[in-house]
């Protein structure tokens, strides 16, 4: 049994979306970040960066994972499934996940941030996040005219890490218009049941209204 710690954002939703894709049985338990429920002695035991989402792995003695790129590698060689084999495959599987962690998320992030948060309108620093994420967008879009997915022809973990961030481009203030290879994956993994049931967990209350609570802790922290 896998206990997995959460929220309902895009890096939450990156782990729930693997679990539910790999039929996976799971024990959910929501994080209030509003609260500061991640900033607890007792969720900072488990990960001291106190940022969800983080696993225990109750058939593995009790193993703390946290970060969500760590975590989704940890699954797929745990269960088998979203994880190539071939060398070459994997480690585009594993390149294309880095590039969700070190850049898709963060400037996204940041867009977030300055676009739709914080206190003062800064329009440079809209425009510089928002451009970056375009251009994101531009290297995906490039790449998914060449494949299926971002590793080749096999869905992994890579394309569920990405898709969660990229499904809420509206949300940051950047357009997918005319890149049409992205739009095509978006809607292809939109359509799948395990990523639909993924992104409903936790519960939330309306989206606009939990991602604005939701951020605007993350902002006073």
């Amino acid at each position: 049994m896998i206990d997995l710690y959460t929220s309902p954002t895009p890096n939450g939703h990156k782990i729930t979306v693997a679990l539910e894709e790999m039929g996976v049985e799971y024990n959910l338990i929501p994080v209030d970040l509003s609260k500061g429920e991640q900033k607890t002695p007792e969720f900072l035991a488990m990960n001291p960066n106190g940022r969800i989402p983080v696993i225990v792995d109750r058939d593995n003695d009790d193993f703390v994972v946290f970060e969500s790129g760590a975590i989704l590698i940890y699954l797929a060689e745990k269960y088998g499934q979203f994880y190539p084999q071939e060398p070459k495959a994997r480690s585009r599987t594993l390149q294309w996940l880095m590039f969700q962690m070190g850049g898709v998320g963060p400037m996204m992030g940041q867009a977030n941030v300055f676009y739709r948060y914080f206190p003062e309108k800064i329009q440079p620093a809209i425009d510089r996040y928002q451009h970056e994420c375009r251009r994101l967008f531009e290297v995906l879009n490039h790449r998914l005219s060449e494949a299926r997915y971002l590793a080749g022809d096999e869905l992994t973990i890579a394309d569920f890490a990405n898709w969660c961030w990229a499904r809420t481009h509206t949300w940051s203030g950047v357009s997918v218009e005319g890149l049409e290879h992205l739009q095509r994956w978006l809607d292809e993994l939109a359509a799948r049941p395990g990523c639909q049931s993924g992104v409903r967990k936790p519960e939330r209350m309306t989206e606009s209204e939990e991602l604005v609570k939701v951020a605007r802790s993350m902002v006073t922290t």
